[in-house]
């Protein structure tokens, strides 16, 4: 069986070694030959440094699409624009078609899966999320007999290596961020990781997949990590707490509470331990109860791995005859997601006030919080400075979102606040 490459990027050059390194092992458990014949990219001058003698090289993808020869079409270009020619075109010639490419599936997901449904392909997409974390197939497979009652993701690698650093250093987020870059954990331009989106992307394949819903990832409020300060690190320290990244899917009743966020969460949970570059998925189901699935969420070979992983199990089933066995979100029809407003949600929050240190500056803001019906569990006021404004950070019970922002809007007004409060989420079941 053939398999042609469109995309000869970082993961790409790790499906070429996984190819070049593991091809026996791979036609020994396939008990058939996969063989990779044709690669596309619109650069075939750069060093890869891997040999690529072996392959038919070519810019023209079209070609690569359109060669009987080639069974199984991996789009690894990323974005928007010519992968979903790449993945279309491939699906629309009967192809099966692997790819990593967690935009492409939150945006067109389910235009691409009609495709390959009309003209016989499939598609498998185990590598857009958590890297190597065989999660997908998990959720698709291993707990399609069992409701997903919710979801909580560290599924950014770039973001987890940043929050890992800045509480190992106490170091600013600025600091943090280029030291990523200098190793490779975050990209020239990190707005697409650091501001949420990456995660937000996942987030929406995860809920098609664990939860049968179709979910836009316009309908997902995201926060990034760009405020995060080192002060508040250390005010979630006191409070048993670490700040991580999370993708949050929770179903309540008929509503879908989806977010993506800068968290709280207490430092014992499975979630808080996870460091580094490494990601973890929490799956709550209503019989098979909590999963966890962690592993490398990046990186060329681990993800390579996975796509490779992806074309074997298509290739079984080109072998059998079978293909379409399990839809590609493993229901046969989405529905569409109720999502809550981010008004409707509710829950504690940590709020860090920036206010000048005067007498009754706490009473005036606890005052407006409490006029909107905010209750509080836990008060961090530093001693005295008459000299400059001060932190006063708040804990708070459980509350509609709705209310926090118009306490937040008052307070804001105050003549002694500042700076603009800053305000984190915190969940505490995990």
């Amino acid at each position: 069986m053939g398999v042609g490459l469109v995309g000869l990027g970082t993961i790409g050059v790790g499906v070429v070694r996984a190819f070049q390194q593991n091809g026996p092992l791979i036609d020994e458990r396939l008990g058939a030959p996969l063989v990779l014949r044709r690669i596309a990219d619109i650069d075939l001058d750069t060093d890869r440094h891997v040999p690529l003698d072996a392959y038919q090289l070519g810019r023209d993808w079209k070609e690569l699409v359109e060669d009987p020869s080639i069974d199984v079409v991996i789009e690894l270009i990323g974005g928007t624009g010519v992968a979903l020619e790449v993945v279309r075109g491939a699906l629309a010639a009967g192809k099966r078609v692997v790819t990593a490419n967690k935009a492409l599936l939150a945006h067109h997901g389910p235009e691409l899966y009609a495709v390959a449904r009309e003209h016989g392909g499939e598609i498998a997409f185990e590598a857009s999320v958590g890297g190597t974390i065989p999660v997908l197939r998990a959720l698709r497979e291993g707990l399609c007999a069992d409701r997903v009652s919710s979801l909580h993701g560290v599924v950014n690698g770039t973001c987890n290596y940043i929050l890992t650093e800045m509480e190992a250093r106490g170091e600013p987020y600025a600091a943090c961020l280029k030291r990523a870059q200098d190793l490779g954990l975050a990209e020239a331009d990190p707005s697409f990781d650091v501001n949420g989106m990456d995660s937000t992307h996942k987030l929406a394949i995860l809920v098609g997949l664990g939860m049968g819903l179709s979910l836009h990832p316009d309908d997902i409020p995201t926060e990034g990590i760009e405020d995060i300060s080192p002060v508040d690190i250390e005010y979630a320290e006191q409070f048993g707490l670490r700040i991580k990244l999370l993708a949050i899917a929770k179903q309540n009743g008929e509503r879908l509470d989806a977010r993506v966020h800068p968290t709280m969460i207490p430092a014992s949970s499975v979630l808080a331990r996870v460091d580094g570059p490494m990601n973890a998925i929490q799956v709550q189901g209503e019989f098979s109860g909590p999963t966890l699935y962690y592993g490398a969420g990046a990186g060329s070979l681990p993800t390579a791995s996975a796509v490779v992983a992806d074309v074997m199990e298509l290739a079984r089933s080109l072998r059998a005859g079978a293909a379409g066995r399990v839809p590609p979100l493993g229901v046969e029809t989405l529905h569409e997601a109720r999502p809550e407003t981010p008004g409707e949600c509710r829950g504690e929050y940590y709020l860090r006030f920036t206010a000048l240190d005067r007498p009754g500056v706490l009473a005036t803001i606890t005052g407006a919080l409490a006029r909107h019906g905010i209750s509080i569990s836990s008060v961090v006021q530093p001693e005295r400075h008459e000299s400059r404004a001060v932190p006063v950070v708040i804990m708070t019970h459980s509350a509609p979102e709705r209310e926090l922002r118009e306490a937040l809007e008052e307070a804001a007004r105050l003549e002694d606040i500042t700076a603009a409060p800053r305000v984190i989420r915190v969940e505490r079941d995990l």
